[in-house]
């Protein structure tokens, strides 16, 4: 990559660094970096180590004692037994272990290495918390979905309390990538495909995880991943390549990384992917130069797993001992897994390859931020067993992962008012692979978490309506495969059925790493069982089980009703229900858009025009930019949602210029001309007419949650400046030019809402 290191101010203007707002008036979202203070006793010890101690300070491994998903995840069957990881312990071998199997084996090898090791240094230990430690909460992109940041602190707050009273001390979360590539099997672990909104939501878990103090007992220290892009894979495949411009690099997929490190963050990991043909477990650019040089990070950062290995398979290192140095001089302070940093590091130091000061200065890190999580005070400060038991799945946990399931519901379609449904006087027959069954609730990425605590679709309905008996399930078909008979039981079930419950969409396995998907679409088995059932002719609810943005198709697409109900976790069939009979009215919104075919990925709401944009969504016109038969638009946009009330725009109100230091009142007036109280996201969008690097046709600079009751208005109000506008120039500096800007207040990225202009004048 270019060097273009800038000042910290020029930073703190740029795209990643914009001023954000919620609701009311505007709140900076960035802050400084947090600082890394380093006690005195730190380099004493680190003066009586020796370097094959120092690299194992310098070196995290799977835990040899794990359990269940946990061993699935991180397979340890070609690694060392318990009582052979406890010898490494003693031989301090290790900075710590991950996805260990709770408070005991903690205990136990906390024990030999702070009574049988030489030095006494505490472990660190390390868990996949994801989205949930044992009370599962939606799958990042579905919280995204609830556009509360607040809610995903919330959330990440609990999963910590519960994680470190198991002994954890750090999260391998939040993943900040953008993701704009549904294809990307990891699309669930992020907040989709914007920058505002991936911004806040990075964020506000960095604050819900760490808590305001990391030395709390219930507290656990954050990790930004994957730095850097790694959500831009080419063709959205796990692993690949990532080739893009430094311009969108700093634009996209940096902010996110900004927004953790201001927010406190003090763990980084790297991405496995390539960037302009060097690793990132490589990159001194962007370990070095831009993370710690520009941005002022103080923290350490991780190799992902293996990662240093791979880059042999890269072709950019030659062996095990090259990828060491190279990762190591790069600026990835600790190599997970590989075990590449004990077994080179102290040869490497030794040959004069590796400077012994650049050891110290890893180790000093990884030191100072044991003690920042308290654990030479007290290392066993969050190991106990009977804390382990009494946080796991509590009432008031139970309640935040219902709250966050049905705020994470997307209404797409609601044609004749069909939901809410009753909850007496109809026979209701939820069909498909997801209608009942403890299985693919709590979604990818669960490594404590069981289906077995989980609420399903059929229970949570039953539980909901009046008479239990008005209610048949039948499976229909398999995930991805047809079930003997599943059709013709279902199609009955329908024919005996005032309304149908379509429960469809992805199992856990067909998302998450490693899960990319050519086809983003219905598997072929359900897409028949979707459209034999419509042909019975009774009403037909969709609701989608999915980890990803797909293109929804045949029956699918035009049943009248449609719910995207993600991976919602433990309260999953409760969160379901609250939505489908009302007891709660829809407010959550895309957080990635769905296409009309798979074959327009990536597709995001936040493209460029080109030189021959399609006029009109309503005529297709020859030698312009649109696929054959369908316009460059999604099916339900970024942003877009439904109530179960009935939402109307008007009456935007916009002085005509801003002025270079001043600041422009933007208003709009929006009413619930329905029958029931909802709660609506209003969104604000603008466009650079015209700028010396073009610009995308619409970007989110803030949106507010809005409560209506029927027939209530409320007027909106959002704040613009400068710095708003501001994009990264062609010397990759942030830049802001006067001009033409197009402002919307709207329900979506592609709704027209209300339009005005402005001129910004210099």
């Amino acid at each position: 990559m270019l060097d273009t290191r800038i000042s910290r101010r020029a930073a703190l203007l740029g795209a990643g660094a914009v001023a954000a707002w919620v609701s009311g008036p505007a709140r900076a979202l960035f802050q400084a970096a947090a600082q890394l203070p380093v006690p005195a006793f730190i380099d004493g010890l680190i003066a009586k180590m020796t370097l094959a101690e120092k690299a194992g300070q310098l070196t995290i491994m799977p835990a040899a004692w794990s359990g269940g998903v946990a061993a699935q995840l991180n397979p340890s069957a070609n690694g060392p037994g318990f009582e052979q990881q406890l010898e490494e312990v003693r031989q301090m071998q290790l900075a710590g272990v991950f996805n260990g199997n709770g408070a005991e084996m903690a205990r136990r090898m906390q024990n030999v290495a702070m009574k049988e090791s030489r030095l006494k240094i505490p472990l660190l230990f390390a868990a996949d918390v994801i989205h949930g430690h044992r009370t599962i909460f939606p799958v990042p992109v579905g919280e995204a979905a609830s556009f509360e940041p607040d809610l995903a602190e919330r959330t990440a707050r609990m999963a910590s309390y519960e994680g470190a009273a198991s002994g954890i001390d750090w999260t391998f979360a939040p993943m900040v990538d953008i993701a704009r590539d549904q294809r990307w099997g990891r699309t669930m672990e992020g907040a989709g495909e914007d920058v505002h909104l991936g911004n806040l939501m990075a964020a506000a878990r960095v604050r819900g995880f760490q808590g305001k103090d990391l030395q709390a007992i219930d507290a656990m220290m954050a990790c930004a991943k994957h730095f850097a892009a790694y959500g831009a894979a080419e063709a959205g495949l796990d692993y690949n390549t990532v080739d893009i411009s430094e311009r969108t690099l700093r634009e996209v997929y940096l902010p996110p990384f900004k927004s953790a490190v201001d927010a406190g963050v003090m763990s980084f990991m790297a991405s496995f992917n390539e960037l302009s043909g060097v690793p990132a477990t490589g990159n001194e650019w962007l370990m070095r130069e831009l993370l710690r040089g520009e941005w002022g990070f103080e923290g350490f950062v991780v190799s992902d797993y293996t990662g240093d290995m791979e880059m042999i398979d890269h072709g950019f290192a030659k062996d095990s001992r090259e990828a060491a140095k190279l990762a190591f001089l790069a600026g990835v302070d600790m190599s997970m897994t590989s075990g590449f940093y004990r077994k080179h590091l102290p040869e490497l130091v030794e040959a004069g390859e590796v400077p012994v000061a650049r050891v110290d200065e890893s180790v000093r890190k990884v030191l100072a931020i044991k003690a920042a999580l308290g654990l030479f005070d007290d290392p066993f400060r969050r190991i106990d067993v009977k804390r382990e038991k009494a946080r796991s799945r509590s009432k008031p946990a139970l309640a935040l992962s219902r709250e966050a399931g049905r705020k994470s519901i997307v209404l797409l379609k609601n044609d004749g008012d069909l939901l809410p449904l009753p909850k007496s006087g109809k026979r209701i027959a939820i069909v498909g692979p997801f209608a009942s069954g403890k299985h693919d609730l709590n979604g990818p990425w669960v490594v404590y978490g069981a289906n077995d605590y989980a609420v399903d679709l059929a229970e949570g309905v039953r539980a909901a309506v009046a008479d239990k008996n008005s209610v048949t399930v039948v499976a229909g078909s398999g995930v991805e495969e047809a079930i003997p008979g599943g059709i013709d039981a279902a199609v009955a079930a329908a024919r005996a059925a005032d309304v149908v419950l379509l429960a469809i969409g992805e199992s856990e396995g067909m998302s998450g790493e490693a899960q990319s998907r050519a086809e983003i679409v219905v598997p072929a088995a359900q897409q028949a069982l979707a459209e034999a059932v419509a042909a019975v002719g009774k009403p037909v609810v969709v609701v989608l089980k999915n980890g990803r943005a797909l293109a929804l198709q045949g029956a699918v697409a035009s049943a009248p009703a449609i719910l995207v109900t993600w991976f919602l976790g433990t309260e999953s069939g409760n969160a379901t229900a609250d939505v489908l009979f009302g007891d709660y009215s829809p407010s959550a919104r895309l957080p990635c858009s769905f296409p009309r075919s798979p074959g327009q990925q990536p597709y995001y709401y936040a493209h460029k025009p080109t030189g021959r944009p399609n006029p009109s969504d309503d005529k297709l016109e020859p030698y312009k930019a649109h696929y054959r038969g369908i316009p460059n638009k999604a099916l339900y946009p970024f942003g877009h949602g439904l109530t179960y009330g009935k939402i109307d725009y008007a009456n935007l109100k916009a002085a005509p210029t801003l002025a270079w230091d001043g600041d422009l009142a933007v208003t709009a007036t929006v009413t619930n001309r329905g029958t029931r109280a909802a709660e609506e996201v209003v969104q604000l969008y603008i466009r650079d007419r015209t700028a010396s690097i073009t610009r995308p046709v619409r970007e989110l600079k803030a949106f507010r949650k809005v409560k209506l009751a029927p027939g209530a208005s409320e007027t909106v109000t959002f704040k613009l400046t400068r710095s708003l506008l501001m994009f990264i120039g062609r010397d990759n500096k942030p830049i802001v030019e006067p001009g033409t800007f197009d402002v919307w207040i709207a329900p979506s990225a592609e709704a027209e809402g209300v339009h005005a202009q402005f001129e910004l004048i210099a």
